[in-house]
């Protein structure tokens, strides 16, 4: 019998696929929504101190290697937004993303979590640190530095005991001292990572740049490989689970990025190739393909590629 459960915090959910942040993560409809179409584990839309409007539209544009997308984090404030999710009963796991300016904010953030988690039900927080294109954020702010990363993530481990996920970026270089950073100040967990760029297309008929920002961070097929080989690379160097993230949309997609040595697969631009769905569909190609290849549990997929060096 084929096995694709797997433990995430001790909480034993039905496969590796996580629901990348920023997509249809914006209510509690819509995250249970997609758990019932077959995912692991969810994660919010990430949630600021104050509400944010977020960016001009068009916030997604499609291109020939992927998407653009340039959201600004719009969402309605931490305090509504806890709101929103609290008693969470689904057997899905939950990750509440957060993104804050400074370490300061991040660590306001995490106390309030600390301070709904019982009625919550989560069982992770995730902070996105690698935000290409939002200025005052992520890569515009200078948090992808190990020195931003260290003080970010003891600020949010003062302030709650759920474990931590760092999103981290792959444009920026050095991903392997980036992580280890965050793990030596206690994070529990590296998602890697996010979009890449920021990158930009132009309507040639109107003259004008796209998305509505004017640049967006780059998702899809075209930053799988690059996500591959930073997951590759940080899971050989680390001792904490790392969730794979970037270009997923087909289950060899998926084991390909396992083999990396990615414990968790994040899953969101193929929303919009396969619709919700996806989840579903992924899990059972994953399900195939270790029927056709004999293999019966996960364990023996995770970091299957550096055996073979």
């Amino acid at each position: 019998m084929i096995d694709i459960s797997t433990e995430f915090f001790g909480k034993k959910i039905k496969n590796p696929l996580i629901l990348a942040s920023g997509v249809l993560g914006v209510t509690r409809g819509t995250l249970e929504s997609v758990c019932e179409h077959g995912c692991g584990a969810v994660t919010t839309k990430s949630l600021s101190l104050e509400p944010k409007k977020g960016h001009e539209g068009p916030n997604i544009v499609e291109t020939e290697c992927g998407l653009l997308n340039a959201m600004g984090y719009p969402n309605p404030g931490i305090d509504t937004g806890l709101q929103e999710l609290n008693g969470w009963k689904m057997d899905d796991a939950l990750i509440i993303s957060i993104v804050g300016k400074d370490a300061k904010e991040f660590g306001q953030l995490a106390a309030k979590i600390e301070l709904a988690k019982k009625e919550l039900g989560a069982s992770a927080v995730e902070a996105v640190i690698s935000c290409p294109h939002t200025p005052g954020y992520g890569m515009m702010a200078g948090q992808g530095t190990c020195g931003s990363i260290t003080e970010i993530t003891n600020a949010i481990k003062e302030n709650t005991k759920l474990p931590l996920i760092m999103k981290l970026s792959p444009s920026v270089p050095g991903e392997v001292a980036a992580a280890k950073a965050a793990e030596q100040a206690g994070a529990d967990a590296i998602n890697m990572g996010n979009s890449l760029g920021p990158g930009m297309k132009i309507d040639i008929n109107r003259k004008s740049r796209l998305p509505g920002f004017g640049m967006g961070g780059l998702s899809g097929p075209a930053i799988k490989p690059i996500a591959i080989r930073c997951v590759y690379f940080i899971s050989e160097a680390i001792g904490i689970p790392v969730i794979g993230t970037g270009g997923v949309n087909s289950g060899a997609d998926a084991i390909e990025m396992m083999m990396a040595g990615a414990n968790y697969v994040g899953v969101g631009t193929s929303v919009y190739y396969r619709g919700i769905g996806a989840f579903g569909e992924i899990s059972n190609e994953i399900s195939d393909w270790m029927k056709m290849n004999g293999y019966a549990k996960l364990k023996d997929i995770v970091g299957a590629a550096h055996s073979k060096k």
